[in-house]
């Protein structure tokens, strides 16, 4: 397989988090309107998608341009903060003091090579992200962006929901009743990158932009009909497949149905997809699937054996999940970056 990295820019808030396994869905229904973008349609390849997955997806990452090289950020991993902070004061106030403070680092950088180290100095707060986001700004966004008192990187907001009752044209009570849902948006101007697996003799690049343009005209995941979701494609670049020579740990970079048997150590955060059919299917008679209990992104993985490091992807297809559609399956692998993890044991 080969890996991409496809870069898209933000033009509306999103109500739906850009993660691996569902951009996967959102491909699926483009795919299943356009027989083009798999060679043999898409009921070809979803047939043998537990044996052989034709894409693997990456959830959407930040990336930044620093002294002419541009680097990621991803979840800090979700690993007890001592391996990445080991502690040094013995003051028992002083420890609690720092862990608060650690706490608060979320993000971790990573090179434009994919090379993961789990270094203090490479783990990011939200105030560094908004402090490179910055410096890639247009000269009019950031006069805007001098008049806002506080603005962080990831903000989320209310999305106001109203149903009319065509007999009062007006609002009303029960089903009539205003509401809101959860949504967020990013710093403006950010642009994210998601990580693509491909098996060539499925697709190709140049087709998976097409997809990626069309999704992003129509918007991703929740509430694309009220304007969320909305994204512009900025470009499609190859990339090596990243290697590190004395590799023992994988860090997932989307949600994964981890193997059985197959890891020694595992550190997550469990993730539960109470998933829901989209496009024409989400007004079904029963368009919701089975709860499918994944390890989040940012879980590291240490195998039991190399060989796991033969192949640039970790997890399994999740299967059995709809009764609307059979065959639906759920992208429970997921695209790592190979590292070495140092503990003491």
């Amino acid at each position: 397989m080969k890996l991409y990295e496809i870069i898209i820019k933000p033009l509306s808030g999103f109500g739906t988090p850009l993660k691996g396994d569902t951009i996967f869905g959102h491909f699926c229904w483009q795919a299943a309107y356009d027989d083009s973008l798999l060679n043999g349609g898409l009921e070809k390849w979803i047939a043998s998608y537990r044996e052989k997955p034709f894409a693997v997806f990456s959830s959407a990452w930040p990336r930044f341009k620093d002294r002419g090289k541009f680097f990621y950020a991803v979840k800090r991993p979700d690993m007890p903060l001592s391996i990445i902070w080991p502690p040094q004061d013995t003051d028992r106030k002083k420890r609690l003091e720092e862990l608060k403070e650690n706490k608060k680092m979320k993000w971790l950088r990573v090179d434009e090579i994919l090379s993961l180290r789990l270094d203090p100095e490479r783990v990011l707060g939200d105030a560094q992200l908004v402090k490179a986001s910055s410096r890639q700004l247009t000269e009019d966004t950031k006069k805007i962006m001098r008049m806002q008192k506080k603005h962080g990187f990831y903000v989320g907001f209310d999305q106001q929901h109203n149903t009319i009752n065509r007999l009062t044209m007006t609002t009303g009570e029960g089903m009539f009743a205003p509401f809101t849902e959860g949504a967020f948006s990013y710093y403006p101007e950010t642009e994210l990158a998601v990580f693509v697996l491909v098996d060539e003799d499925a697709t190709d690049i140049e087709r998976l932009c097409t997809a990626f343009k069309r999704i992003g005209q129509f918007g991703f995941g929740k509430d694309a009909s009220t304007g969320l979701g909305q994204f512009t494609l900025v470009e499609c670049d190859e990339l090596q497949v990243p290697f590190c020579e004395r590799a023992n740990a994988c860090y997932a970079l989307a949600p994964t149905v981890p193997e059985q048997n197959l890891f020694a150590d595992v550190y997550f955060t469990p993730f539960v997809r109470y998933g829901k059919h989209g496009d024409r299917l989400a007004k079904s008679q029963n368009p919701f699937k089975n709860p499918v209990v994944m390890a989040d992104e940012g879980a590291v993985f240490v195998p039991k054996e190399k060989n796991v490091f033969d192949k640039p992807y970790i997890g399994r297809a999740a299967l059995n999940v709809s009764l609307s559609l059979p065959q639906t399956v759920v992208q429970g692998y997921a695209p790592y970056i190979p590292f070495r993890l140092e503990i003491d044991t």
